[in-house]
């Protein structure tokens, strides 16, 4: 069961021995020394579970609708598209080497609990004229420069999704920035293009795409009319959730900041399987949720959660926080140490805590969300955080406000404050109450905060759990960072991605368009090669090549001239000719690789090159 093995990892190797729950629904087991993370490594992959592409420039762990399979108002359970992408992109070529990391979420109806709203790329499960299908979004995300997501397809059919979703990662691919890391997320490419610009580049991906992937099988979910009204969010549900399996219930389980410890992990796997229940789900609340629970077992498993130091969600208990600086490089403030001490109050608000403006715990999509910065003041460094109103990823949501940044010391007063503050209102909803107010309102209300005279600054001068004054640590990527790019590796996993169309493309008697593949892996490797050796990228063969006869050892420029020359101008080559001329690139990309290789020194491209 995977949660024993969940605890076995955490408590054989982890010198914590706890799990933490994310927003990105995966678990995160921290403080592993190196010499055990094989062992640990293989006894994930034991029970099927794997940390493959869970961080990195790659396609990020796939989010979905917490009750997929069991709410009443989906169209269909996403999760079946979801293990389709998953088997397509997990080592795929073309997303081993991004410009940045990319991510996806999966909503099973309108109401979109997955949050399509901050997403790289959003699906949406809708009907349109009683014809089954989804929305599709793009160019969503959080961190220093908050965007919401564009729709790139009002309605596209389910035998379109792989089409749409792999032709936004080729457009994050081909386009997006490699050089400056704060500005190679896809959102920046709506910037760059503009809105409409955005999505005609995008169809013009989705064309090559769905040409190479025609004959590729694509997961088929069971379509139903929706029968309920109420949706949990974007989190687990609060309560006790009727599923649409008559008689089943969803049984929440509150995990404080996500964290849970191996002991209980352990117990829970017993209770669960003493009670024959066999499926539990993370959602992007940190919480769990235990699915198919008949009435008359939900008593069993509320004292058997309580044995355990566990419960049911409570009202105030719904605050999110990201590692922050207990073991996250990127971490300003001690977001699990504040976190703990927060309270959503009487109206239940959710409350997320992040250690820094990345922005893991999804600040911008709290009813109050938070992010750890550091202010001069005085001349003295001062840990603050910054804050965020009215936030909402689900449908008819928006991003959050941008509210005043106040020292840590006072930013739990600040919460209560503005707490206090709705509440007087009478208006049962946050969203609504907050978004009603003038656009200095909590300005003002939290000006006195976030003054600091002279003779306060002692007062603000540490962060929660610190004993001493506040300062910043330099210490390069974080967990969440992919690794810097080696541009010529990018350029060889994305010429595998060519040779996988390329093959397709064959297959399908589309010889012309599988020459051109042969071309782009060409212009890819070629271009690398000479911008390693000090040159310049070229797209044009012609020129290309005669900058490799500067650049390069004669056997790499003379094969590439040569291969290019029997490309040009092969409209209506045939099979023959092609297999002929593929098997010269594939010679000539072994060979670039093994050039590469021994000229960097720490490139490891052996599943970039042909199998």
């Amino acid at each position: 069961m995977q949660l024993e093995a969940l605890a076995d990892i955490a408590e054989e190797f982890s010198q914590h021995q706890i799990a933490h729950v994310t927003t990105r629904q995966s678990i995160q087991i921290h403080y592993i020394p190196l010499i055990k993370m094989p062992s640990a490594m293989r006894r994930l992959a034991k029970a099927g579970m794997t940390s493959r592409e869970a961080c990195g420039n790659t396609i990020r762990n796939m989010t979905a609708c917490p009750l997929a399979g069991v709410c009443p108002k989906e169209h269909v359970d996403v999760n079946r598209h979801l293990e389709g992408a998953t088997v397509h992109f997990l080592r795929n070529p073309l997303n081993q080497q991004l410009p940045r990391k990319f991510k996806i979420s999966f909503s099973g109806c309108e109401t979109d609990c997955a949050q399509s709203l901050l997403h790289d790329c959003g699906v949406i499960a809708v009907s349109k004229d009683g014809q089954p299908g989804f929305r599709i979004r793009a160019g969503g995300g959080l961190g220093h420069k908050p965007r919401e997501s564009i729709v790139v397809e009002e309605f596209i059919s389910e035998s379109e999704l792989m089409f749409a979703m792999e032709a936004l990662v080729s457009l994050h691919n081909r386009y997006s920035d490699r050089t400056k890391r704060a500005k190679s997320r896809i959102k920046f490419l709506v910037e760059r293009f503009g809105a409409e610009g955005f999505v005609e580049k995008y169809r013009e991906e989705f064309v090559r795409t769905k040409q190479a992937l025609a004959d590729q099988p694509y997961p088929q979910g069971e379509w139903r009319t929706p029968t309920g009204n109420e949706a949990p969010g974007q989190g687990a549900p609060r309560k006790l959730f009727a599923q649409r399996q008559a008689g089943l219930f969803v049984f929440p389980i509150a995990l404080p900041i996500g964290d849970v410890k191996a002991d209980q992990l352990r117990g829970l796997a017993a209770l669960l399987q003493a009670q024959g229940l066999s499926e539990i789900h993370t959602s992007q609340d940190q919480n769990l949720a235990v699915f198919n629970v008949p009435q008359e077992k939900v008593a069993a498993l509320r004292s058997g959660i309580a044995a355990l130091g566990l419960s049911e969600p409570k009202v105030g208990d719904n605050v999110v926080a990201c590692p922050g600086t207990s073991t996250c490089r990127l971490g300003i403030t001690s977001s699990t140490v504040l976190g703990p001490l927060l309270s959503g109050g009487k109206a239940d608000l959710n409350i997320r805590v992040s250690g820094c403006h990345n922005g893991c715990a999804q600040p911008e999509t709290g009813d109050i969300g938070i992010y750890g910065e550091g202010k001069r003041m005085h001349g003295k460094l001062v840990p603050h955080y910054q804050m965020y109103f009215a936030g909402k990823g689900t449908a008819g949501g928006a991003l959050a406000l941008k509210g005043p940044s106040l020292p840590v010391a006072r930013v739990k007063q600040a919460i209560e404050r503005v707490q206090a503050a709705h509440l007087a209102s009478g208006e049962s909803s946050f969203f609504v109450w907050a978004r009603a107010q003038q656009p200095d309102y909590f300005k003002e209300l939290l000006a006195d905060l976030a003054e600091v005279k002279a003779e306060q600054l002692e007062s603000v001068m540490r962060d929660y759990g610190d004993k001493a004054d506040f300062r910043v640590l330099q210490l390069g990527g974080g967990e969440c960072a992919g690794a810097s790019q080696v541009l010529i590796g990018a350029n060889f996993f994305e010429a595998a991605h060519e040779r996988e169309y390329r093959n397709a493309l064959v297959f399908q008697r589309k010889y012309s368009e599988a020459a051109q593949c042969n071309e782009s892996i060409l212009r890819l490797l070629g271009s690398g090669v000479a911008q390693l050796l000090g040159g310049a990228r070229q797209d044009d063969l012609a020129q290309l090549s005669a900058q490799l006869n500067l650049l390069a050892p004669e056997e790499i420029a003379g094969e590439f001239a040569h291969a290019a020359l029997e490309l040009a101008g092969s409209v209506d080559i045939d099979n023959d000719a092609l297999a002929l001329a593929s098997a010269k690139v594939d010679a000539w990309t072994v060979k670039v690789a093994a050039f590469a290789t021994e000229k960097d020194g720490q490139l490891d491209l052996k599943e970039a090159l042909p199998k």
